[in-house]
C-alpha cells in the first residue's frame, strides 16, 4: 500500500511528499527483511525522486549502490542489471563524470549486444547514453566527435527501424543527433 502511495505522489508531482513515503519504505522493508529485488526497486524509486528534487550527488551516490546490488543479485547478464548500468551511466554524464560513464559503458555495451541483441531498445540506449558522454566531453577529441556523430547516425536508423519513427525514443535520439553534428561542425 505505501509503495502505490509512494508511486501515486510522484506521479502526481508531489515529489517531497513521494521521498518521504518511499524512504520509509524501505525503511520498513529492511526492518521486516523484505527480498533484496524488491529492496532495489524501491531504492531506484527514491533516486528518481531525489533526482526530481534537485539532490543530484546523493542520488548518485543511491545509483552506485542500486546499479551494485543489482550485479551481485542478478549478474552481469541480467536485464535488470543491463538497465541499472544505463541508468548509472546517464545519472553520471548528468553530472559531467564522463570518463566513468563511459568506462562503464565501454564495459557493459558488449555484454548487452550479446544477450539481448543489436536491436534492443535498452542497446540502443546505452549506444545513444554512449555517444552522449563523447560529444558532451569537454575534453573531446575529433575522432570522439566523429564516433559520436556515427554512432548516433546508425542508432537512429536502427530505431526507425526496429521501433518506429514515433517511438518515444527517437526524440532524444534525433536530439542528440543534431547537438553532436553541431559540436562536430564547430570543431571542424
Amino acid at each position: 500500500a505505501m509503495t502505490l502511495l509512494g508511486g501515486g505522489l510522484y506521479g502526481a508531482q508531489h515529489y517531497e511528499e513521494a521521498l518521504s513515503v518511499q524512504e520509509a519504505t524501505l525503511s520498513i522493508m529492511r526492518r521486516n527483511g523484505a527480498l533484496e529485488g524488491d529492496m532495489l526497486t524501491v531504492q531506484a524509486n527514491i533516486v528518481n525522486t531525489l533526482e526530481e528534487v534537485g539532490r543530484a550527488e546523493e542520488a548518485m551516490l543511491m545509483r552506485d549502490d542500486v546499479y551494485s546490488g543489482t550485479l551481485k543479485l542478478y549478474g552481469e547478464e541480467h536485464k535488470e542489471t543491463l538497465v541499472e548500468a544505463d541508468n548509472y551511466a546517464l545519472a553520471l554524464s548528468d553530472l559531467e563524470r564522463f570518463e566513468e560513464a563511459k568506462s562503464l559503458l565501454l564495459k557493459t555495451m558488449p555484454v548487452a549486444r550479446r544477450v539481448l541483441g543489436e536491436s534492443d531498445h535498452i542497446v540502443l540506449g546505452m549506444r545513444q547514453n554512449f555517444a552522449l558522454s563523447l560529444y558532451k566531453d569537454e575534453g573531446a577529441t575529433l575522432a570522439d566527435l566523429c564516433e559520436a556523430v556515427t554512432t548516433l547516425e546508425d542508432v537512429e536508423r536502427t530505431t526507425r527501424r526496429v521501433l518506429g519513427g514515433a517511438h518515444p525514443l527517437m526524440y532524444t535520439i534525433e536530439l542528440c543527433l543534431r547537438n553532436a553534428q553541431a559540436a562536430l561542425r564547430a570543431r571542424e
